[in-house]
């Protein structure tokens, strides 16, 4: 599988597993502070919920809190409602500029974060290629949830944008 680029209209394509295909969801946003401050920021993994509403909650699962390797709980919500506690892994980590985690659970895939310096502060560019292992019905209950995970990450950046404002 290759990973998502995310660089505006250049995401790879979906490519079919073996029974399954990956959906794929990318925003971005300018935030008012530094690539650095950014990257403080996004990987403060405790404080996501804050700003990624479908994170009820988020635990660190390894002694350390950067780098590959790296390992987090995610109690996520569908819908607002807490269903089930995601596993992933950080398995590229170059800050400032690019983080990738791995789905590790009921979700399989890969998000991708980038932080690029722009006039005034930083673009985040957040790319998810994301499948569930049922055939058929797994891509269909993604392609359906689709625009529902647009509307959050959307969400997710403006709620990010305001943090990093100090609002």
């Amino acid at each position: 599988m290759r990973l998502p680029s995310p660089e505006p209209g250049g995401a790879s394509s979906a490519v079919p597993g073996p029974v399954n295909h990956l959906v794929n969801v990318s925003v971005a946003s300018r935030l008012p502070i530094a690539p650095d401050e950014a990257w403080r920021l996004l990987t403060d993994w405790e404080r996501q919920p804050s700003w990624m509403r479908d994170a009820a909650s988020v635990r660190l699962l390894t002694e350390r809190r950067d780098g590959t390797g790296v390992q987090l709980a995610v109690r996520t919500r569908v819908l607002s409602i807490p269903l089930f506690t995601e596993r992933l892994e950080v398995v590229a980590w170059e800050p400032p500029r690019r983080l990738v985690i791995a789905h590790r659970s009921l979700v399989h895939g890969v998000g991708v974060w980038r932080v690029d310096p722009v006039p005034g502060g930083s673009l985040f560019r957040w790319v998810e290629e994301v499948s569930l292992p049922v055939p058929v019905l797994g891509w269909v209950a993604l392609a359906v949830y689709r625009p529902i995970m647009r509307r959050l990450m959307r969400g997710a950046m403006r709620n990010l944008r305001r943090l990093a404002a100090g609002e």
